[in-house]
């Protein structure tokens, strides 16, 4: 190739690679079926949509995949014959209703969880909070007061709780022991959580009932529990506002609303006539 031709090719080369993509929005056209065109939004939409699974999917399947999807539902729309039912009518109505009423929720849901907001929460919710006291204890549950008491015999000459656990703990924390790791008050049944708390630290209980059966619970550590940082409850607290905010936004709703309901003397198993809508 000639010097000339190989300079014109070059600057060719780094002319396209510095040109910009073409552009591209949510009504750039990716198809047309007998006139219908699909744009570049709905393919987006729709990927929004797919199931956890599909997500990960490479970009190249997805696209493809989702193109087909929309050429054949637009095409099949087109193929309808007749007009839609009352029935679909009403179905395509509630939808649009659910999903505009989803909007909204949404929403309030994410102004509801700003910065302030959650800081605003955590304060209340565990500024001046004294520690409180955490167990940690293990148990033996067996289903008969006879055998705890054995087995509390057993304990009283010397056996090792963790080896009677293994052997006949009736629950799943018996493989290790009969260990239940650390638990802070509410967390348990209330005669469990009472025996619990009146034990010295090395020390076994006497049988006790619960709903579950009868325990022997030896009480291995304790310790106070200082408040949590805002970090380790952030999506706690995220949940409870978001909850309230949605709750809000409903009750604000239905209370600006001029409501008239004509529902008296409908008898509910109406419900269930299907023939109303042929």
């Amino acid at each position: 190739m000639s010097k000339p031709a190989s300079l014109w090719l070059g600057s060719a080369v780094a002319l396209a690679l510095a040109l910009p993509a073409m552009a591209q929005d949510a009504d750039t056209v990716v198809a047309t079926v007998n006139g219908t065109d699909i744009t570049l939004g709905e393919m987006i939409v729709l990927r929004e949509q797919l199931p956890e699974q599909y997500q990960s999917l490479p970009d190249e399947l997805l696209f493809e995949g989702i193109l087909d999807q929309l050429i054949q539902q637009t095409a099949l729309a087109q193929s309808l014959e007749g007009e839609l039912s009352r029935r679909d009518e009403i179905a395509i109505e509630n939808e649009r209703r659910a999903y505009i009423a989803s909007v909204v929720l949404s929403q309030s849901a994410e102004e509801a969880i700003s910065d302030e907001a959650l800081q605003a929460a955590y304060e209340e919710r565990f500024a001046g909070a004294e520690p409180s006291q955490e167990y940690n204890a293990s148990h033996i549950l067996v289903e008969t007061e006879e055998e705890a008491q054995a087995l509390r015999q057993e304990l009283d000459e010397g056996a090792d709780f963790a080896e009677l656990a293994r052997t006949h703990s009736q629950d799943g924390a018996a493989q290790g022991g009969g260990a239940l790791g650390w638990f802070g008050p509410g967390m348990m049944v209330q005669p469990f959580e009472d025996a619990v708390t009146a034990l010295e630290v090395g020390e076994i209980s006497d049988p006790i009932e619960t709903q579950f059966g009868w325990h022997l619970v030896l009480l291995n550590e304790t310790r106070l529990a200082e408040a949590p940082s805002l970090d380790e409850v952030r999506s706690e607290l995220a949940v409870q506002l978001q909850n309230e905010a949605v709750q809000n936004r409903i009750a604000e709703a239905t209370g600006n609303a001029e409501i008239a309901r004509n529902d008296e003397g409908i008898d509910p198993a109406v419900l269930r006539d299907q023939m109303l809508l042929d």
